[in-house]
Order: structure tokens, then C-alpha cells, then sequence
């Protein structure tokens, strides 16, 4: 099976820190490569990730210019999708994989009966973009999957009518996790932003009394030399200097910026507990999975994918009352580390995510051959 994986024009494969879906890419490629599937892949043109073939049309990433105006960018993805169409008029793709956020799918549907078919996987909040999802039809060669079974929930009709199931995420730490002694901090990890709910873990901190490490970018600024000179008008900022920025003190609670690697693991190892203050359905979850990983429990609100990924009372905690949260991570200690890792190597290990995309992708390939020989049958 050749499978064209489209990765974007954001981010490389992986990515050099940030980068939510370049790292479910960068997980999921190896292990369908060991399975058979030979895998183009389409990203930019500083991608590291080994892989049969590789296009891109631009040499590296333009996630600095995602929050510009539109009429700044709005031929960057058209570019890259050219480049993704041309490959696949050479008519040896078997299948398409695309994770590219609502063009992908339109392109996808809009290349035609003659176009192989494809999977659309939707990594976002499914309410937005209601004009194309409200009213779309894949002509019986595009379908779509979730990364969690609430996403799909949320779902309009019409793109839910065309999913054929959901694929939970992976972390490779799932695998072989660091061992780290637990330090007395609780962490929240990811970009800041008011879905994240950084405000209100920083609020619950101060106000019960734990230690709380903030980490993860404030839009495309990673550090705080570059937020100090960063664009005042950018939301994320805005929702920072306002709602958060008020409440980092650098004692009780500190923001230590983008940290990957090694780093990042270590730093979300050691803390006692993982905190997720949802305000919005999170969809996929790359971040609760990873604590589990490391054997740090997971304390949230019971929102999007979250009561899906842990078990509570065993391998972490949830509730739907905010001021709850602040009580549940004092209660965080009697969650077993050990019990967190077990659950993420039964679940969340790369070769899972891989062999569930697998089975979407032969499930896909049975449903086109068979509407093929539906329409050979009408016109005889």
C-alpha cells in the first residue's frame, strides 16, 4: 500500500518543539512504514523524518505567519496543496491521509472520482468552519475520522454522516519512559490561550496554595525576550498580558516558556500532577497521553476527550466544577504513577495509533472497491 500522508506547510516533521500534529505524524509514520505501507510525504522541505519519498513547496515552515491577516498568507496552503495534487495525478498513490485543516478536505473531495481515496483526519474543534462541514459530500471517496469518540459528537451532520470511527493519539514515551523522581509542582503544557485555562490553574495555585510551572508558547513567542517584544495585538498575547501574566509571581507560579526534548519530558515527569483547566472540548489530548507516559497523573474539567483518556481514581482525576480542580490536585498523591504507565502502554503506544489507521485505511479501500462495482453494475 503507497499512502501519501499530508503533513502540511506549517511545521517539519518533527518539529523543532511546538507542533501538535507534526508529532502525531512523526509517531505514527515509523510504525506504518514497519507494517508495509510505503509513505510519501507531504511537508517542507526541512523535514527530518526518514520516509519512501518526500515533496514540499516551500524549504521550511511558515507557522510565523498562521496569525497574519489573510490576505498576507492565503496562498501558502493553495501552494502546498498544488504541490500535493500534482503528486497524486501520477497515479500511484493508493490512498491519501491528509491532516490538513479544511482544505485538505476540500481538496480532497473536490479532485474527483478519478483522485484515489482518501482519510481525513480532523484534529480540531469541529464547530468551526461550518460553511464546508454543514454541507459536505465526499462523493463516496472521502471519509473522515476523529482523534477521540467526543469530538465526532460535535460534529454537523453531514461530516459526521461520512466518519467511519476515531483513532485515540499516541506518544512514543509510551514506550520506554524515563524513570524521574516526582518533585511538589503541578504543570500545565501547552500553548497558552484562554481554551487552555493557564488563567484559572493560575488563579486555583495562589489560591490553594501549590506550586504550578506554566509551560508552552504565548503564540509564536517561545521565550520571554521575544514575548517582551512580541506583537501586542496577536490574541494569544493579549489573553496573556491580561489573564495570565498578572498571576506569575516566578515563585508560586512560573512560566518557563517552550521546552522540548529531553527537557520538556523531565520537567513533565517530575511534577506530582498534570493539570488540564479546559474551558473548550479538547479534541485530541497529545498532552494527557504523555503525562500518563511519564507517570504523572492527570487532574481536568470533564471536557472533550479528557474522561475518555483516564480513569478516575485510578489513573487520574476530573470534574466539571472549576473550583473542584483546586482540590483535586491536592488530592493528586494517591493516584500510582505506575497505574498511569500501564494504561498508557496498553493504549497510547505509537504501534496502537498505527494499527488503527491501519484498519481505517483497508476499511476505506473495501468501501471504494465496493462502490466501483456499484457503479460498473449501473451501467451495464
Amino acid at each position: 500500500m503507497k499512502v501519501l500522508l499530508n503533513a502540511g506547510p506549517w511545521l517539519p516533521v518533527p518539529p523543532h518543539g511546538y507542533g501538535g500534529i507534526e508529532n502525531i505524524v512523526a509517531t505514527l509514520v515509523p510504525e506504518l512504514r514497519r507494517l508495509g505501507v510505503e509513505v510519501v510525504l507531504a511537508t517542507v522541505g526541512d523535514s527530518e523524518l526518514p520516509v519512501d519519498e518526500k515533496i514540499a513547496a516551500f524549504p521550511s515552515g511558515k507557522f510565523e505567519l498562521l496569525q497574519r491577516p489573510y490576505n498576507q498568507v492565503c496562498g501558502v496552503v493553495p501552494a502546498h496543496q498544488l504541490a500535493v495534487t500534482r503528486r497524486l495525478a501520477e497515479g500511484d498513490i493508493d490512498l491519501l491521509h491528509d491532516h490538513v485543516e479544511a482544505a485538505g478536505l476540500m481538496t480532497a473531495a473536490a479532485l474527483g472520482p478519478a483522485a484515489p481515496p482518501a482519510l481525513h483526519t480532523l484534529h480540531w474543534d469541529l464547530k468551526k468552519h461550518p460553511e464546508l462541514y454543514g454541507a459536505f459530500d465526499g462523493g463516496g471517496r472521502v471519509v473522515v475520522n476523529g482523534v477521540s469518540a467526543d469530538q465526532l459528537t460535535h460534529a454537523p451532520a453531514a461530516l459526521r454522516a461520512h466518519a467511519i470511527g476515531h483513532v485515540h493519539l499516541a506518544t512514543p514515551l509510551a514506550v520506554d519512559p524515563p524513570v524521574t523522581g516526582k518533585q511538589g509542582y503541578a504543570v500545565v503544557l501547552g500553548r497558552i490561550n484562554a481554551g487552555k485555562g493557564q488563567d484559572l490553574a493560575a488563579r486555583l495555585a495562589h489560591e490553594y496554595g501549590f506550586d504550578l510551572v506554566l509551560a508552552g508558547p504565548v503564540g509564536p513567542y517561545h521565550d520571554a525576550d521575544a514575548l517582551a517584544a512580541a506583537d501586542p495585538q496577536n490574541p494569544d498575547v493579549a489573553f496573556w498580558r491580561e489573564h495570565v501574566a498578572p498571576h506569575v509571581d516566578g515563585d508560586r507560579v512560573r512560566w518557563v516558556g517552550t521546552v522540548v526534548g529531553p527537557a520538556r519530558d523531565d520537567l513533565l515527569a517530575s511534577a506530582r500532577v498534570s493539570l488540564f483547566p479546559l474551558r473548550w472540548n479538547e479534541p485530541g489530548g497529545t498532552a494527557i497521553v504523555e503525562s500518563l507516559a511519564l507517570g504523572t497523573p492527570v487532574v481536568g474539567i470533564s471536557r472533550g476527550c479528557l474522561p475518555e483518556l483516564i480513569e478516575h481514581g485510578r489513573t487520574g482525576l476530573h470534574t466539571t466544577d472549576e473550583r473542584e480542580l483546586g482540590e483535586l490536585v491536592l488530592k493528586a498523591g494517591r493516584i500510582e504513577p505506575a497505574e498511569c504507565q500501564a494504561e498508557a502502554a496498553r493504549r497510547f503506544t505509537p504501534a496502537v495509533m498505527a494499527a488503527g489507521y491501519l484498519e481505517l485505511y483497508e476499511r476505506l479501500l473495501s468501501l471504494t472497491v465496493r462502490i466501483d462495482a456499484d457503479a460498473q453494475s449501473a451501467t451495464v
